[in-house]
């Protein structure tokens, strides 16, 4: 099992990153590879997938991703790639928080995720994480962008890009809206 990759980062597509490590360029999916940058020394947390028709390999900046990753491929009916939808969508902690007190909301509203698979990782993974703090903002943010004018998916991205540092639901509304609307 390769567990990290250490190398120089060659190329940043959408969904993944390749990195050179002994001369091969080797690539790596993962939820941001915007956050690399090209000719950069990076060292990552990987999970390999091996599948009927290849294999795959999925990156991770932080160990702790890497752990809630393989945490949720162990809720039944879910793959890598919806795994690894799930980490782009909210961050890591922000997930956690929300299984941890088993708040559907988020996870169907802010997330995205239909409500049996919502209620499907709740029944499977609330034990395994445990309670959490979780700051129930986001549920109130995510409903004044929609009233704003966001679109759902506008919505998501902007809280996915709030800074973990903005506490509270004013300080987070104020910069999810200086992030722009597209």
């Amino acid at each position: 099992m390769i567990r990290e990759i250490r190398g120089k980062v060659l190329n940043i597509g959408m969904t993944s990153v390749v990195v050179e490590v002994a001369g091969f360029g080797i690539e790596i999916r993962m939820s941001a590879p915007e956050t690399l940058s090209t000719g950069e020394e990076v060292r990552l947390a990987t999970h390999l997938a091996v599948k009927q028709d290849g294999m795959e390999l999925y990156g991770f900046v932080d160990t702790a991703d890497r752990d809630f990753f393989e945490l949720v491929l162990s809720v039944s009916g879910v793959g890598p790639k919806t795994a690894l939808s799930i980490l782009r969508r909210a961050p890591r902690a922000a997930l956690e928080g929300a299984i941890g007190t088993r708040d559907l909301a988020y996870l169907t509203k802010v997330v995205g995720l239909g409500k049996k698979s919502a209620e499907k990782m709740l029944v499977e993974l609330a034990d395994k994480v445990g309670p959490r703090a979780h700051d129930d903002a986001d549920n109130e943010v995510f409903d004044t962008l929609l009233a704003l004018g966001y679109t759902e998916r506008e919505a998501r991205t902007a809280l996915k890009k709030i800074p973990m540092s903005a506490a509270g639901k004013e300080a987070r509304l104020k910069a999810a809206l200086s992030l722009g609307h597209s």
